[in-house]
């Protein structure tokens, strides 16, 4: 169902984080956290452009209005390309300056989803949040060190999170005024298969979870089945997003943070961005609601 990964941007991120494929544009978005970076890819041309961040940067998403809300490190931020700004929209967690924003997705009903976690990758600090029409309010998911995700099931009644040292995906259902369910495990990845980092919800309602230190990226079913398995020729595969006129491009962004030179000497393309095709397309990118 999958060709084999090629690298389309030779972009060396340190930690690259956050792929989405922004449809208004035709351009696949993404971030290098801790080099304070946010890229831009057209595939059509193959130009590439890049920003420089006031803070590490986990996410860029579209909304409504035609903007971006990007989550830096001390909280949410509407973001403007053109004139390269930064402006605060709110505070997260100001009371934990050593957490910092990771991942985030946007639902059908234009809510924003996004987690915090620990910087230092340690401490059970992290949690996910909502953010919808101004208003920010936390989740019952806590205390846990590095969030990942989540992604959300094409008709908005399921939100999928890891939790990446503890190698699990679960599932909560969401309500119809955005409160979660109870959270039921769904996939349990032995560590030394890798661990699971950003998840990604593809058109038949099955999940991609990129695997750090794992070399591939991996489908599982709603339920916890794998499907698929794609190799890479880099460890540290961090995201998946579908892209390109029929969401069939799958983008894969790298990471070369904590390898030793011996390591980077043997991957050459770590960092790099990757691109493979797949047979079930993807999801749109919903618009953050304003």
């Amino acid at each position: 169902m999958t060709t084999e990964p090629r690298l389309i941007w030779e972009v060396e991120a340190e930690l690259g984080e956050g792929p989405v494929w922004v449809q208004r544009d035709a351009a696949l978005w993404f971030t290098d956290i801790k080099r304070q970076r946010i890229y831009r890819f057209h595939p059509a041309t193959g130009a590439q452009e890049s920003w420089h961040a006031p803070e590490q940067v986990g996410f860029v998403l579209p909304t409504a209005s035609g903007g971006f809300i990007a989550g830096l490190q001390s909280g949410l931020y509407s973001f403007d390309p053109e004139q390269r700004s930064f402006d605060l929209l709110t505070e997260v967690e100001p009371e934990r300056p050593t957490n910092r924003l990771n991942d985030g997705v946007v639902d059908p009903s234009g809510r924003l989803w996004f987690g915090t976690m620990d910087n230092g990758e340690r401490e059970k600090t992290g949690a996910f949040y909502c953010y919808h029409h101004g208003q920010l309010y936390r989740t019952n998911l806590s205390g846990i060190s590095i969030t990942n995700g989540p992604c959300v099931s094409p008709d908005g009644s399921m939100l999928y999170w890891v939790d990446t040292l503890g190698g699990t995906i679960s599932a909560c259902e969401i309500g119809a005024s955005g409160e979660l369910g109870p959270a039921e495990l769904i996939v349990t990845i032995d560590p030394k298969d890798g661990y699971p980092d950003g998840p990604t919800i593809d058109s038949e309602g099955c999940i991609w979870i990129s695997l750090y230190a794992g070399w591939e990226a991996r489908r599982y079913s709603p339920s916890g089945e794998l499907l698929a398995r794609v190799s890479f020729p880099v460890a540290n595969i961090t995201k998946i997003a579908f892209g390109g006129p029929d969401l069939r491009t799958a983008y894969a962004t790298t990471a070369r943070q904590l390898l030793t030179q011996d390591q980077l000497d043997a991957q050459p393309l770590a960092g790099g961005l990757f691109e493979f095709e797949v047979d079930v397309p993807g999801v749109a990118c919903p618009l953050i609601a304003d």
